[in-house]
């Protein structure tokens, strides 16, 4: 084992409750020796375990930074919670992954890479076909995705901006013939990577998608939107890398979603926006599943959080559902209710047929994180599952 070294610092601005969570997130993308970092729940406290020495004062000069960016003046946003079933009864309170790994249902390939079995691809399946009966009843058009997304588009919705440190790039080989055979002949994996230099590599053009429905947006920019509305239904893998953050199977980098998208007027996508959560929570009753649904931010990087995370909360832009996890006394995000507002059509150049920006919004589901909190508060025995999963599954 590599040694490691603990530094102890001190928030030069205290970090408020609402925010401890978040920071400590951020503080795993502060500087490559940090390979743990834990934030104090009275948020007087950062504790980071270093994989070298490194530079303490620089590292803390950075953790200071963070710190003051995300808390300084913050104020804590206000909570609403529309669902509230974490009392529904659960009959499991053991953490799943211990018996997935014994029984390699699950297998680790890399960090937040996972290959699943015949039981969670069973699961998984079955779920993605219940949110399949959201997209029947709205007859949502179905549409497949790549799993590259073109970093022309992404520029243009200003993801770079709100979401640098999750972005995965693809890149290949430049077209030369040298560069080719030398990494032909000495390529190989030493220490935590290739050994390939980086000017090997093309100017990056593509990355792994870190959303579906962008490349619903992507297909209609730069024109009138048909018929002034669109529901569609796709699902893909996403990236999303979230460094010392990637733990068990609560946040993969490599992930599935299955959305319902819905394109149209503002007044047209919160009714259909709403309209899918009541119609979930007849599914989710069915599932047995003890969950909440509460406002909620996405993870914007530090320098956009306070700014873009306080308008998403004022305009209540997004909902989570929230399962339990009774094994860790907390709750885990399998999905949410989301309402951009004209941003994409705005950014994208689509219109409704009047010449405003279409508005846009969209309800997803993380396929992988649904099966493990079904089975973290129902556990492995068929026999205590709610009817409706042990009846659908053979």
């Amino acid at each position: 084992m590599p040694e490691t070294s603990t530094l102890e610092v001190t928030p030069v601005v205290a970090i408020p409750p609402h925010l401890v969570g978040q920071i400590q997130s951020k503080l795993a993308y502060v500087d490559e020796a940090i390979a743990a970092a834990q934030v104090a729940e009275s948020g007087d406290r950062i504790t980071l375990t270093l994989r070298s020495a490194g530079n303490a004062a620089e590292i803390e000069a950075k953790v200071q930074r963070v710190v003051q960016e995300m808390a300084q003046g913050s104020i804590a946003p206000r909570v609403e919670i529309l669902e509230d079933h974490l009392a529904r009864p659960v009959s499991y309170d053991a953490d799943p992954l211990t018996e997935l790994l014994a029984r390699r249902e699950v297998y680790e390939e890399s960090t937040g890479i996972f290959t699943f079995g015949p039981l969670m691809s069973r699961l998984i399946e079955y779920f993605e076909g219940r949110f399949l009966q959201l997209a029947a009843h709205f007859e949502a058009q179905p549409y497949r995705f790549p799993t590259l997304m073109s970093a022309k588009f992404l520029d243009r919705v200003d993801y770079f901006k709100a979401f640098p440190h999750s972005l995965t790039f693809a890149t290949h080989l430049r077209e030369d013939l040298d560069i080719i055979n030398e990494f032909a002949e000495k390529a190989k994996y030493e220490g935590h990577g290739l050994n390939s230099p980086a000017e090997f590599f093309s100017q990056i053009q593509a990355l792994l998608s870190p959303a579906v429905c962008y490349h619903l947006y992507f297909s209609l920019a730069d024109h009138p939107l048909p018929n002034g509305q669109l529901i569609a239904t796709a699902v893909g893998n996403c990236f999303r890398y979230e460094s010392n953050n990637l733990t068990s199977l609560e946040r993969l980098w490599n992930f599935t979603m299955r959305e319902v998208i819905f394109v149209g007027s503002k007044d047209f996508v919160l009714e259909k926006r709403e309209q899918s959560r009541l119609f979930m929570q007849k599914i989710f009753e069915e599932l047995g599943l003890a969950y909440q649904v509460e406002t909620a931010n996405d993870p914007f990087f530090v320098g956009e959080f306070r700014k873009q995370a306080a308008f998403q909360n004022a305009f209540q832009l997004k909902y989570e559902i929230r399962a339990r996890l009774p094994f860790k006394d907390s709750t885990l995000a399998i999905g949410s209710y989301n309402y951009h507002q004209d941003f994409f059509g705005r950014h994208l150049d689509i219109t409704l047929p009047d010449g405003k920006p279409i508005h846009t919004g969209c309800t997803a589901f993380g396929l992988e994180r649904v099966a493990y909190a079904f089975l973290a508060q129902h556990g492995f025995d068929p026999a205590r599952w709610p009817a409706a999963v042990r009846e659908a599954l053979p």
